[in-house]
């Protein structure tokens, strides 16, 4: 059920316009991270952070089975009535990730050596991706062996019970406890957020980075509205898109793995400013649906490097004393990619698609001084 092109196209083929989804989009990209600026004093205070986790899994977990079952009973609904409930869902699967994310990157800190972070993180891409590689072939072939809504509520049906069985990993991690200091009342939280934002330059300037640079996790949805308008897109092309997605994860992961004692994450945001800089540009230049298949491939690129870089910066501007409340903090760096796709969808729908890819390529160069800032340890 990726979220980047699953998802949208789900909301298409329900229905949904332009304007549905950029607010969807809003919901994936930025419901998380916001939500996590919110939540972050109420887990950093917590010197054990598993059960969070395992909160924000069981939501997400009945959100996917809430879909499936919407989507076995489509028949009986309106179109309204689906598109509402697929807000509904999908706002609890994104919400919840806020529990699960800030309790899994202290978790995942308290864990992991610094020195071993690098060569981590490029292995923990190579394995996951791999399991998505194949995970998408068979997304692919549920999604073409059935019309809708069926495809979908299997699709669901599959991911929950998937979900289901990966929480068995986090039931039984052996959590460290972690020095907290704590944070008592709303007035104080904020007092914290400007004194860290005053004091760190370099935790500053990565929320600005992530409210730039972290649109390119915006495009797709919308490379795939644009496929689907201009190239009458299929299920089979979506199969397709998915897998040149998942692909660019295993070659970006494999290369980073093997080359990780020598790559600094500065060059890495670097090379995914100018990647995302290039894919608008060659999705409105393309004719035909069978180049256009490679825009996908080129943001899985830009996607994957982004992710890796960010998480792993994260981890080196903070430290086991703030490392949950910095996670919760990445909230105020995704207000503009939040914002973004409610904008986009809009630009869409009155002035088209030119517009929107110039603004898109104007934040992203504008993410390329906040790379030069943060100055990066290798």
């Amino acid at each position: 059920m990726d979220v980047d092109t699953i998802i949208p196209a789900m909301m298409i083929d329900s229905g949904g316009t332009s304007l549905h989804v950029g607010f969807l989009t809003a919901i994936m990209v930025g419901g998380t991270k916001f939500a996590q600026l919110f939540f972050a004093s109420i887990i950093n205070n917590k010197a054990y952070k598993k059960s969070y986790l395992l909160l924000g899994i069981n939501l997400r977990i009945f959100s996917l089975a809430g879909l499936a079952f919407l989507f076995f009973n489509s028949g009986t609904l309106s179109a309204s009535l689906i598109i509402g409930l697929i807000f509904m869902f999908m706002s609890v699967f994104s919400v919840s990730g806020a529990f699960a994310n800030i309790s899994y990157t202290d978790i995942l800190g308290k864990s992991v050596f610094q020195e071993s972070r690098k060569s981590f993180f490029s292995i923990k891409q190579v394995v996951s991706s791999i399991g998505l590689f194949l995970s998408a072939f068979l997304a692919g072939k549920v999604l073409v062996a059935n019309d809708y809504p069926v495809n979908y509520a299997f699709l669901f049906v599959i991911a929950a019970l998937a979900l289901g069985i990966a929480s068995i990993g986090f039931w039984n991690v052996r959590e460290v406890g972690a020095s907290t200091f704590k944070i008592t009342g709303v007035k104080e939280y904020f007092k914290v957020i400007r004194e860290e934002i005053k004091t760190n330059k370099k935790f500053a300037n990565y929320l600005m980075l992530v409210n730039t640079q972290g649109v390119v996790l915006a495009l797709m949805p919308f490379l795939i509205l644009y496929a689907k308008e201009n190239f009458s897109a299929g299920n089979e092309a979506v199969r397709t898109f998915l897998i040149f997605k998942v692909t660019a994860g295993v070659i970006v992961g494999t290369l980073l793995y093997y080359f990780s004692s020598k790559v600094r994450y500065q060059k890495l945001l670097y090379i995914t400013s100018f990647l995302a800089f290039l894919v608008p540009i060659y999705a409105f230049m393309v004719p035909t649906l069978n180049i256009y298949f490679f825009a996908f491939l080129g943001t899985g690129f830009a996607f994957t490097l982004h992710k890796v870089a960010i998480d792993g910066v994260l981890l080196e501007v903070s430290n086991s004393k703030n490392r949950a409340l910095y996670t919760g903090l990445t909230g105020a760096g995704s207000i503009l990619p939040s914002i973004f796709p409610l904008l986009g969808g809009w630009l869409i729908d009155q002035f088209g698609y030119l517009l929107f890819f110039g603004l898109f390529m104007l934040i992203i160069l504008g993410s390329v001084y906040f790379i030069y800032k943060l100055n990066c340890q290798k």
